[in-house]
């Protein structure tokens, strides 16, 4: 049975209210018994930890009519959720398993959503550099590794936002040179809880100006030479 938690926003009902959330669940459940796409199974945890802790960032920046990829979304998150709750994105995920994107092909279709694109490879093979309003990425990578792999798709005056757990201190401080060098800019660090003893934050780096030509670089060089 799902408990609600009192000390969470108004958004939490956006959840419970949208019958959308209920299909993506049973739909997600059924798939991860062949397929490895989430740990967290029971109901409580999945709207907790996935649907809410996905659509917290609309308390922080504005979705309406935006662009917006999602850089190794997996199951889906923090896009589809998005979708969702404000039908006026246009989304596009990018995820190098192509049985994820088989997934997530058929959720598009059981939750008719529309304006959601699904890439198969790559993101530093991406060819649409300087163009989305919002790159996301939840759970994917180091922030020195996967700024290079958002950073260089976000249009200038856009943003890129960094779903990750409190221990970011660290992570962060690795990745101030390589945000300045793509063209970022942190703009601030949003905390928030998804249960009783465990909060998440938002990194939000904006981006100031264009990316340099030369990135990103291969998978293989960020990953041994971060920036």
């Amino acid at each position: 049975m799902f408990v609600k938690r009192a000390y969470l926003d108004q958004h939490l009902n956006q959840l419970l209210d949208n019958p959308k959330f209920n299909l993506y669940y049973e739909y997600l459940i059924e798939v991860n018994q062949v397929m490895n796409l989430t740990r967290i199974v029971d109901i409580d945890s999945v709207y907790y930890k996935h649907f809410y802790d996905s659509i917290i960032l609309s308390n922080y920046i504005d979705l309406n009519n935006k662009s917006l990829l999602d850089v190794g979304a997996g199951a889906g998150f923090p896009s589809i959720p998005l979708k969702i709750i404000n039908d006026t994105l246009n989304v596009t995920i990018v995820d190098s398993l192509n049985k994820r994107i088989g997934f997530l092909e058929t959720l598009n279709k059981k939750l008719a959503l529309d304006n959601v694109s699904l890439i198969h490879g790559r993101a530093e093979e991406l060819e649409s550099r300087n163009s989305y309003d919002l790159v996301t990425s939840r759970a994917v990578a180091r922030l020195n590794i996967l700024i290079e792999l958002t950073l260089p798709f976000v249009a200038v005056g856009g943003y890129f936002i960094a779903y990750k757990a409190l221990n970011y201190h660290e992570e962060l401080k690795e990745a101030e040179s390589g945000i300045k060098a793509l063209g970022g800019k942190l703009e601030r660090i949003e905390e928030y809880p998804i249960s009783d003893d465990e909060s998440h934050v938002l990194i939000i780096i904006k981006k100031i100006k264009k990316t340099p030509e030369q990135y990103p670089r291969t998978y293989q060089k960020i990953k041994n030479n971060p920036l």
